[in-house]
């Protein structure tokens, strides 16, 4: 028993390792390692530690964003006082955390996303885990929403709820990585009026009490 522990301890430091060294080599080359071979080489890896855990650079990239989402999430379920957030709440409170969680490494993502290197027609591949990821935390957000009828239920369109807070994330993501304010304090702002439009758009508006009246009357005849 002792041994397989001692193994999975080096293999979860090669994987740490991997992903902070391959950090450090962007920055400081501005770019991605040529291979993968030279890459485990310059940090005294084998070839075959790097394939263990992932497949290609594209993988380290997807464990970054991946890693953030989950700190950002057990730092929320760490707190009581968010359990007994509204469902607004919760969401203001991931973007808010998630922010400060980015921030940590901001030159990396500057160095990867900034000035427009995120396009705007196609997802990198490296999001896919993290926006899978978020969708389901979010549709937990969204079904308390609903349940204390802060969302309205809306035949077919409340289903794509979480695709929009998804287009949201990334509005978010794109602020912040031009946003060169003081504190960021600009994307606090585009945060909170963001995440306010969204629910306002999802909460029942004057169209669906109106729809509901007619209903009413439709059905008292």
């Amino acid at each position: 028993m002792e041994k397989t522990a001692a193994k999975r301890t080096t293999k979860v430091d090669k994987r740490a390792k991997i992903i902070e060294s391959y950090k450090t080599y962007l920055l400081e080359h501005g770019k991605e390692p040529v291979s993968v071979f030279k890459f485990t080489q310059s940090i005294k890896l084998k070839e075959v530690d790097f394939y263990a855990f992932f497949s290609s650079f594209v993988g380290v990239k997807r464990a970054i964003w991946q890693s953030v989402f989950e700190d950002t999430v057990i730092i929320l379920n760490g707190q009581d006082v968010y359990q007994d957030y509204s469902a607004r709440e919760k969401l203001l409170a991931f973007f808010y955390t998630w922010i400060e969680e980015l921030k940590k490494n901001r030159s990396y993502f500057l160095a990867l996303y900034g000035a427009g290197k995120l396009p705007k027609g196609s997802l990198p591949r490296e999001l896919g885990g993290f926006r899978q990821d978020f969708k389901e935390f979010a549709k937990t957000i969204l079904q308390q929403g609903e349940e204390q009828e802060e969302i309205a239920s809306r035949p077919y369109i409340s289903e794509k709820y979480d695709e929009a807070i998804w287009l949201q994330v990334l509005f978010v993501f794109r602020f912040w990585v031009n946003d060169h304010s003081e504190g960021f304090e600009r994307t606090d702002a585009a945060i909170e009026k963001s995440v306010n439009l969204a629910f306002d758009l999802m909460g029942k508006s004057a169209l669906d009490t109106f729809v509901d009246f007619a209903k009413f009357l439709y059905q008292s005849k």
